[in-house]
Parts: structure tokens; sequence; C-alpha cells
């Protein structure tokens, strides 16, 4: 394996050192309909071999499947994964719709050894709160994750889909290493409030869902039409009936810059998420999500695409204009963001 082939870096002042892309691993047993388990493990495997060395999960992603599919990988390779899971969200198998945000210390108790034993780690590198409770002061959920790091458990603090606000509130406490949140083309809203309190504190940014859930490739043009049963982006607004068909037109520019270059427009999306680490001054890592080995390899191919002034400004309209918010019940995310 020759790790040189993907530069590494810091999340957070002191946080840990990851390539500059990771891998998201939630749809190799959630949300985006049947995977095949060989794949995904065949995925893992190809993405340490080119450098990835920064995986993410979340306890709820196949209610604690997916941390299950990653334990025997991390297992062999502990040394070289940055690994980083997720609490926060209490889900049940029995009904699948129903979504409760917990913050409280018993129950993050309860996640913290519940992933560590699917996982079969004794500690998890980065350890993020997936949701805030909107009831529960952040300063306190933070502290009771501090306890964790003390205990040895967890070597980091991340927050998910939280404001600058509440980043600023709890880093006060302990030093948080990551923020993780929506960030692409089609998703900005997270520069006018976040991404410079991150800045100013010296926070990195790790970007989910940077291919746009796979919009943005042209992987798919009509969620509802084309993906399979139980594809949780049929149910998000933007990617069905009208509102694909608006957003489907606004990539026209993606396209035409991937043609010239030679590219591929995930490509070209994932090396403009890559540029906002120097545009906006911090650590940007996203984490495109795949379960082929192929997909990994083209999307790597990003890290090193460097767009001009010109592509850059054909991208700029592209967020202002798309038609849909990122959730249909956007009270489930802090601040009620697009």
């Amino acid at each position: 394996m020759n790790d040189q082939r993907i530069p590494t870096v810091a999340l957070g002042e002191g946080g840990p050192e990851v390539s500059a892309q990771g891998l998201g691993c939630m749809g190799m047993s959630f949300a985006y309909g049947p995977a095949d388990a060989d794949a995904s493990r065949a995925t893992l495997e190809r993405a340490l071999e080119l450098g990835v060395t920064f995986f993410d999960t979340a306890d709820m992603y196949g209610y604690g499947a997916n941390e299950e599919l990653l334990a025997p990988f991390v297992g062999s390779h502990r040394e070289q994964v940055v690994l980083a899971t997720k609490f926060g969200i209490e889900t049940s198998a029995a009904d699948p719709g129903a979504l409760r945000v917990r913050n409280d210390r018993a129950y993050l108790r309860q996640c913290v050894e519940a992933s560590l034993r699917r996982l079969g780690v004794d500690h998890i590198d980065l350890y993020y709160m997936h949701r805030r409770d909107l009831t529960a002061p952040i300063e306190e959920t933070v502290s009771f994750m501090a306890e964790l790091v003390r205990e040895g458990k967890v070597g980091h603090l991340g927050l998910s889909e939280v404001t600058g606000r509440e980043l600023r509130a709890a880093h006060a406490v302990h030093p948080i290493s990551a923020v993780q949140s929506e960030w692409s083309l089609f998703s900005r809203d997270v520069e006018g409030d976040v991404v410079p309190v991150a800045a100013e504190l010296g926070v990195g940014f790790v970007p989910y869902a940077p291919l746009g859930r796979g919009f943005l490739t042209g992987a798919f043009t009509d969620a509802g039409a084309e993906l399979s049963p139980g594809d949780m982006r049929a149910r998000l607004p933007r990617y069905s009936g009208d509102n694909a068909v608006a957003n489907a037109a606004l990539l026209a520019p993606l396209r035409a810059i991937a043609e010239r270059t030679g590219a591929t427009p995930g490509q070209i999306a994932l090396a403009w998420v890559h540029g906002q680490a120097r545009r906006h001054g911090l650590a940007v890592v996203p984490i495109p999500g795949t379960r082929r080995p192929d997909r990994v390899e083209e999307n790597l191919g990003a890290v090193r695409i460097g767009l001009t002034e010109q592509d850059l400004a054909a991208l700029e309209p592209i967020a202002g204009q798309v038609a849909g918010v990122r959730f249909p019940d956007m009270s489930f995310v802090s601040a009620g963001r697009r």
C-alpha cells in the first residue's frame, strides 16, 4: 500500500491525522437499497490500499449492522484506520420511521459501549454527536462526551449538523476536532454560519453527501422512478419529480467542465468541495460513500484536480437555484437549515 498517494490532514488542532478524503460507509448497510456485503468489504480494502485511512459509520446505520460490517476490516488494519462513529439518534427496527434524538448521559453510555462491542475495538478515534437534542444544553452533552475521552474510550470529539453558536459553546467545554454536515454544490448553507466559526476555532470540517447522494454524478435523475424500493433518496424532496427535473438542468456547467478536463462530473463536484479548504481556511475532508471499488478509485481522482477561477464562477450559482430542501422534515436538523 502507498499511503503517499493521498495527502493527509489534521482534523482540528490536535485532532487525528487522516487521509484528505475519507469513505462514508452508511450505504453499505443502510438507506440506499440492497447492498452486497462481499462487494462492500472489497471496497473497504481497496480504499485502504489506495491510501484512504478515514472511515465513517454510525450506530444507527442498519441498527448497528454497519458497525458490525466494518469490525473485521478494522480488526485487520487497526493501526492504519481512523475510525469515526456517532451516537444520538435512537431508532427501532420494529418501526424504522420512528426516530428520536437523545443526548442524555445514560443513552450516551449505552451507545458507546454498544459501538465498541460491535466494532470490536477498545476505543473510537472520533466520536460524533449525530444530532442535537434541542431540549438539552449542548455544553452538558459535550461534558458527558468528554468523560469518554478521559476514560480512553474515545480519542476525539465531533458534532454533526450544528450551528456556529452551538459549535462555539461546545468547543468551550472540550476541544471539538470535527463538524460533519452536508456540504456540496447543492448544499452550501453551512458557509454562512458554522464554517466561519470552525475556521476561527481550528475545527476540521467533514462534508457528508458531497456528491449530492449520487445525483451530482448522474447516477440517477429521478429517485422516485429509478431507485430500488426502500431507497431513502426517493423520500428526499430534491431528487424526485419536478424538483429532480429542475435540479438536473442545473448540472450543465458541471458536465461541461468534466468533459473539457477529461474528468467525471463526480470528480469535479468533489474537487469543488476540496477547494473549500483553501477558500475558507480550514481542513475539509469529504467522505463520499460508495459500495464499489471502482467508484473509490474514481472519487480519489478528485484529490488532485484543481479548478480554475472560470470553473468556479460557472459552478457558483448552482446552490442558490436548487429546488427542494434536504430532508422532508428539516426540524431534524439543528436550526432547520436548507
